[in-house]
């Protein structure tokens, strides 16, 4: 019996001259880093290459593997490499030979543009099972066959991104970076396809559990750490990265602002080359055990919006002085001023900084030693405050005050709901007599029939926008004292950003006038404060002056 041979894919050596002596280069890719490992494609590649040239004569003066890289695009290193070389000066190569045309680029436009670069540097781009000349018709053979490569990879990757989506509704990990705290398992096997889900591991779950504590309650010696320097408290004790690197500021923001960690995984969110947001009708949800509780990623959402930079000035942050960003006279922020004595002691004051800024014509400039202002607001905060006594007045009041205006909207919301109950009612009736014949859909109806609806509308609209306040929890005695003798040595002992996050967890300005200094706070805020919810903050840039100057929102 006559044994069969395996042929290769035919060779049309007339296409392109034999020119013994030219001078090439190889360049071999595959796509997947799968295809590399398992060594699929680019040993062929590089032996189909090498034939040819000992059958045309040339000699094989280079060669460049790109393992796992896309042919869309020209973000390929070794790609790169063999261009910049080809085109140098000392004109190295006479030809670059790939396997077929999409080995070189599979987007029609990015191919020619290569193309014609080559050709600047006197070199010529050879496909060795697709071999075509200079002429105006095999040129245009060869843009035709890019354009059916370029929708071939389209395609492809049309059907590899349906695959994918339905593996993430399927509740199924796709090979994403796994992030730090999560690992991925095994969970079945479908014939050759090995299905991951993501777990919890253990170890690395911890890590993430203590940056989310050092950034919202500290360490214990002080008060809640910033990004930085929780990159630092990691570093210093040798906590380090899934790769064994050290922690770094983005890491640490990423991680909490990752919201993977309260189970929330999407898949789909992203264009993967442009890193452009997709719309939210396309996300995957994918469900993922939580790591972190809903109410601290809330907490330090709501920390990070009031620490950025565009929100409030670092120095109102971090500063060394307690009462920046808080104080204010005349009609601008307070700010330090120092001065030496004739005996070389230094003297601080808390001074008006728009008469720093613009001289006694605008401001006469408050003053006031900065040791008497930080003494007289704690002092006052202690006494009049943080007393259980007084305390318990001011939650009285809110209450009172919350359940009165929960009165006035729960009329309002019964009067509404009637509103929707009286005009779903008419419309019921009107499509009966419509539907039994007993009348006409003429045009007066019609207009009796949209009016009605924009009544039912208009009430379902007002309804959907009332917002509803929750009812004020009853705070027992225990809870009182124990928040008023925190507050206390809190806002008197420690660093001084440690101090002044908790004074400004409750004050919003402190007023300086000739004869008084007003200490001003929302009694709903020092609720939430008490209640443990400290999700509230300005979203206005605290430091920008004449903001809504006009008194209007859409400048």
């Amino acid at each position: 019996m006559k044994k069969s041979r395996v042929r290769p894919l035919p060779i049309n050596d007339l296409a392109v001259p034999a020119e013994p002596g030219l001078r090439a280069c190889g360049y071999y890719r595959v796509s997947t880093g799968r295809q590399s490992e398992a060594n699929l494609s680019i040993p062929s590649q590089r032996q189909a290459t090498r034939d040819f040239c000992d059958r045309k004569g040339w000699t094989m003066a280079a060669e460049f593997i790109e393992p796992g890289a896309t042919a869309t695009d020209d973000q390929r290193p070794e790609f790169q490499k063999m261009i910049e070389r080809a085109c140098d000066d000392d004109h190295p190569f006479d030809v670059v030979l790939v396997y077929s045309f999409r080995r070189f680029f599979r987007d029609g436009f990015g191919m020619e543009m290569y193309v014609r670069k080559l050709a600047k540097s006197g070199v010529r781009l050879v496909s060795i099972t697709q071999e075509l000349g200079d002429d105006p018709s095999q040129v245009m053979m060869r843009q035709i066959i890019g354009l059916f490569d370029e929708y071939q990879s389209r395609e492809n990757g049309k059907h590899v991104r349906k695959a994918m989506i339905e593996n993430a509704q399927q509740g199924f990990y796709n090979g994403s970076p796994v992030a730090l705290g999560y690992k991925a398992v095994e969970v079945e096997k479908r014939g050759i396809r090995i299905k991951k889900k993501l777990a919890i591991d253990p170890v690395e779950a911890e890590t993430v559990r203590l940056i989310f504590r050092l950034y919202l309650q500290g360490d214990g010696t002080s008060g809640p750490l910033g990004v930085k320097k929780v990159v630092t408290w990691l570093n210093e004790r040798g906590y380090r990265t899934r790769l064994g690197a050290r922690f770094g500021v983005a890491t640490i923001h990423g991680i909490l602002t990752n919201a993977i960690y309260i189970g929330n995984s999407v898949f789909n969110k992203r264009d993967s080359r442009t890193l452009k947001q997709k719309p939210v009708k396309e996300h995957v949800p994918t469900e993922v055990a939580a790591i972190i509780s809903n109410a601290d990623f809330e907490a330090v959402a709501a920390n990070l919006k009031v620490r950025n930079p565009r929100t409030t000035a670092p120095r109102v942050v971090t500063g060394p002085i307690l009462l920046t960003g808080v104080a204010s006279g005349c009609d601008g922020a307070m700010t330090l001023r120092t001065g030496t004595s004739s005996t070389g002691k230094i003297h601080k004051h808390y001074t008006c900084s728009t008469c720093a800024r613009q001289g006694k014509t605008a401001c006469k400039g408050r003053s006031i030693p900065m040791d008497k202002l930080d003494t007289l607001v704690t002092e006052n905060l202690i006494e009049r405050l943080f007393q259980p006594e007084r305390l318990n007045v001011i939650l009285g009041k809110l209450a009172s005050r919350r359940s009165d205006k929960a009165s006035e909207i729960d009329r309002r919301v019964s009067a509404l709901q009637a509103e929707v109950a009286t005009a779903e009612d008419k419309l019921r009736r009107l499509y009966t007599m419509v539907e039994n014949d007993l009348t006409d859909l003429d045009d007066i109806l019609k207009d009796r029939i949209a009016t009605l609806k924009s009544d039912r509308d208009r009430a379902k609209e007002a309804l959907a926008r009332i917002i509803i306040h929750p009812k004020l929890d009853a705070f027992n005695a225990e809870a009182i004292e124990r928040f008023g003798q925190i507050m206390r040595q809190n806002i008197t002992t420690g660093p001084i950003p440690f101090r002044k996050a908790y004074i400004k967890s409750v004050v919003d300005r402190i007023e300086v006038d000739d004869h008084a200094i007003r200490i001003i706070g929302d009694q709903a805020t020092l609720e939430q404060v008490i209640a443990g919810d400290q999700n509230a903050g300005p979203n206005v840039r605290s430091f920008a002056r004449k903001w809504r100057t006009r008194h209007d929102s859409n400048v």
